[in-house]
């Protein structure tokens, strides 16, 4: 029975050339984009998820507001992690990730490597996370000093083989030369991991002052006890303020208790996120390595759906368009005694037979995109992904699902007709009327045009991002990393380059206006005694006397310290942002006070006043910040002014490698690093626009199909009004109105819905667009020149036809 089912399906599919192609095709894009989607999504949604206590490891967030500046971090304090296990039964065990130092310059025989998948971690570690081991104990690789732990990678890359690396000496020239024993070789991190580090360094050569509950530089992970309720847990860190950090607070201003810190309006808050929802669910300043966002897999899942359903949505439009071609054969079968359900048996076949094919179509397509589409989504999905057990049942059940789904209504639509009423040619009394393919085609443009609105929202965005005035100038900045010279040769170096006459201004520019550049927060008062009232937190950078210049910065008030002026030791610079938290109408002059470790107090001395400037992601608002002399000279920035770039690189290329030929040359441009800040937004964009290419032109060759078929069914109606004297204008618009019509309707239900969804979007940006309404009417005249365009070909063939061919039977 079901080998007949199938072949009468085929023959079916071969009779119907035109239709089986526009399905297939259709079907094919739809589930290509559907299983690419899924790889993406279900990639997004593993991270983390392979360590063996993956459910009871948390991540220690701190959020503190100050004095008018909030600070949600994903770093705490360094003793947080050993005072909860120490007061807290619930805690197994924790451990702490060190990575301010961003990387490190490790020897390769006689060249020195930039590396930045490094971090300094504690022994804990392993005890913590689950990352295989190769050779050696990772669990006790890190108890000493001058210890090292590689990935496979990095042990492969600097000793040739992992059975080489253990025992060997390997050489980091950062702040000095030092030498680690590698102790253990693990396998490399999993890419679905929100950290992924080469070389992990002992806890116990970090240079650092041990015990401070204020300073926050360590991304900290608890392991509770199997049971324990994270959220009730989070009670407890309102203790640890009290028994803690006040008595420390207290040290700096007049304090007692938490209360006196919260009537002032602000707040130091810690709190537990779980590991598997780091990836996800966490947007914190000092964040491992850039997260993803559970809004943009909700947007694509959804996407990934709704491509799905148009395709199928022209499986059902041309499949019942096409009713009248199979009534009567439909009538003859029940005459002859077949059943409805095996009519309903019948076309189901022939709608999964179609699927089938178009399946294995797009399966091939998906190899064959797979790399084109991890560069654009900057993912590294391998082939393998598709043969996990899971995902190889879902590509399996796939067609299985998609083929009943597309064709169960058009079965049930042509099984019911009526034998006698068919076979009499009145197929209007044997059939439903038009709604359901006119809904299904308000539903396919509905969504194309979300789809078209949120892509350019998006674009506008991206271009705002690249346009606006973020306070500095950041074209033709060259940055330079010299992290590994002394500050005699790091300052002739830059006194040399200066003189070059391409160079406008040069300065060391180890803070620069980028996120995960050098951060340095810090607590000021407007009087001698801090109180929460006058006291307040914000950024402290130090500067040389030529960073505004060479940052392209404004002055609006003051001046700039001065090699001139001998007490601008204790001179500061603040921004718009920082001056008004302090109150002063008229700034310049008057003092801010800072209190050291040691309880000394440090006056500084307001000279002048920076126009704010974008230093974070255009996300956030601009926080307050001052500039003060100091050393900050691992970076130097060139400012320069020629248009042959890469001759002006070669240029200071040699004169670096001149000075140090063991030590890499690395540079960045400084627009380049302020558009990195964005890379997701350029990604999800081109994404979204590739996607809502391919959902126009699926729901463009069902409206194509429709058209064909429309046409081919009005053949003699077209052929009378023309004998008639209708032109072929006329006949063009009678046959297009009512597509246009729906399409009209689609427009009016998918732009509130476009709205809300991108004013929801641009809701996670301090500086955005405004929704203006020429991108809606934008997107309206592309739909419908779309539609028209699409509209045309069959109904212009269709109005220019001879009408004696149509009428020659009549």
């Amino acid at each position: 029975m079901i080998r007949n089912y199938l072949k009468i399906a085929w023959r079916n599919l071969i009779k119907n050339k035109g239709i089986t192609f526009i399905n297939t095709a259709g079907l094919s894009l739809g589930i290509c984009c559907f299983i690419l989607i899924a790889l993406f999504v279900t990639d997004e949604i593993s991270y983390d998820r392979f360590h063996e206590k993956a459910d009871q490891i948390y991540r220690i967030n701190s959020d503190i507001l100050f004095g008018g500046t909030q600070m949600n971090m994903a770093v705490s304090s360094d003793p947080m992690g050993a005072t909860l296990k120490k007061d807290y039964p619930e805690v197994e065990e924790y451990t702490r990730i060190y990575a301010s130092e961003g990387s490190r310059l490790i020897r390769k025989g006689t060249e020195l490597i930039e590396e930045f998948s490094v971090a300094y971690v504690d022994s804990t570690f392993f005890n913590v996370f689950t990352f295989p081991a190769l050779k050696g104990n990772p669990k006790t690789a890190l108890q000493a000093p001058n210890t090292v732990v590689l990935s496979e990678k990095a042990a492969i890359k600097y000793f040739g083989n992992v059975d080489n690396a253990i025992g060997e000496t390997l050489e980091t020239n950062s702040n000095g030369k030092t030498l680690y024993k590698v102790m253990a070789v693990i396998e490399d991190m999993p890419k679905n991991s929100h950290f992924r580090l080469d070389f992990l360094f002992s806890m116990e050569n970090v240079d650092y002052g041990f015990g401070n509950y204020l300073s926050h530089n360590f991304h900290t992970y608890v392991v509770l006890k199997e049971g324990t309720n994270y959220k009730e847990f989070n009670t407890h860190f309102r203790e640890i303020v009290a028994k803690y950090l006040l008595p420390q607070v207290s040290q700096y201003m007049e304090v007692k208790t938490i209360e006196d810190i919260e009537a002032a309006g602000n707040k130091i808050e810690y709190s537990l996120i779980p590991l598997k929802d780091i990836h996800l669910h966490s947007s914190r300043s000092i964040e491992l390595s850039a997260n993803g966002s559970i809004k943009y897999v909700y947007i694509f899942s959804a996407v990934a759906l709704f491509i799905l359903l148009i395709a199928c949505t022209n499986f059902m439009n041309l499949t019942t368009a096409r009713s009248s071609g199979r009534a009567k054969e439909v009538g003859i079968r029940k005459v002859l005694g077949t059943e409805k359900k095996s009519l309903v048996l019948q076309f189901l076949s022939e709608s999964t037979l179609i699927v089938v094919l178009a399946h294995s179509i797009a399966i091939i397509f998906v190899f064959l995109s797979l790399d084109w589409f991890n560069n654009i989504s900057g993912k590294e999905i391998s082939i393998k992904a598709l043969l996990q057990p899971q995902f190889l049942v879902f590509l399996i059940l796939l067609p299985f699902i998609v083929g009943p789904l597309a064709g169960i209504y058009p079965a049930f639509f042509l099984s019911k007709f009526q034998p006698i009423t068919v076979l009499k040619g009145n197929l209007s009394k044997g059939g439903n009327k038009n709604n359901l393919r006119n809904f299904l085609v308000i539903f396919q443009f509905t969504t194309s045009i979300v789809l078209i609105i949120g892509t350019i929202v998006v674009y506008q965005q991206l271009k705002h991002i690249q346009t606006t005035d973020v306070g500095f100038d950041k074209d033709q900045v060259l940055i330079v990393d010299n992290a590994n010279l002394s500050d005699e040769t790091r300052k002739s170096l830059k006194s040399e380059i200066e003189q070059f006459p391409e160079v406008k201004s040069a300065s060391f520019a180890g803070y620069i206006p980028v996120s995960k550049s050098a951060r340095s927060d810090t607590t000021f008062s407007t009087e001698i005694v801090a109180t929460t009232e006058n006291g307040f937190n914000m950024q402290y950078w130090r500067t040389d006397y030529d960073y505004i210049k060479t940052m392209g910065m404004e002055l609006i008030a003051g001046r700039n310290f001065s090699r001139s002026f001998g007490t601008d030791s204790t001179a500061i610079i603040l921004n718009e942002k920082a001056v008004a938290l302090t109150g002063f109408k008229d700034p310049i002059g008057k003092k801010l006070y800072k209190t050291t470790d040691t309880k000394e107090k440090i006056i500084y001395t307001i000279i002048g006043v920076v126009k704010n400037f974008n230093f974070e992601s255009l996300r956030h608002d601009v926080g307050p910040l001052s500039l003060r002399l100091g050393d900050n000279n691992w970076r130097t920035a060139y400012r320069f002014n020629t248009s042959d770039v890469e001759s002006f690189i070669s240029k200071i290329r040699n004169k670096y490698e001149t000075t140090s030929s063991e030590l890499a040359f690395t540079y960045s441009f400084l627009d380049d690093s302020f558009l990195d800040m964005y890379q997701q937004e350029k990604r999800i964009g081109t994404i979204a626009l590739i996607f809502t290419v391919l959902a126009v032109i699926i729901a463009a060759l069902g409206l194509f199909g429709l058209a064909t078929y429309i046409a081919e069914q009005r053949t003699k109606e077209i052929g009378i009004r023309k004998v008639l004297g209708a032109s072929t204008a006329i006949i063009v618009k009678i046959l297009s109105r009512d597509f246009i019509k729906l399409i009209v309707f689609a427009f009016c239900i998918a732009t509130p819905i476009a709205w809300w969804f991108m004013s929801s979007w641009l809701r996670d940006f301090a500086f955005r667009i405004q929704l203006n309404w020429w991108v809606f009417a934008l997107t309206g005249i592309i739909t419908l020149l779309v539609a028209i365009i699409t509209l045309s070909f069959q109904t212009i063939k269709a109005a220019i036809a001879n009408p004696i061919k149509s009428l020659k039977t009549e």
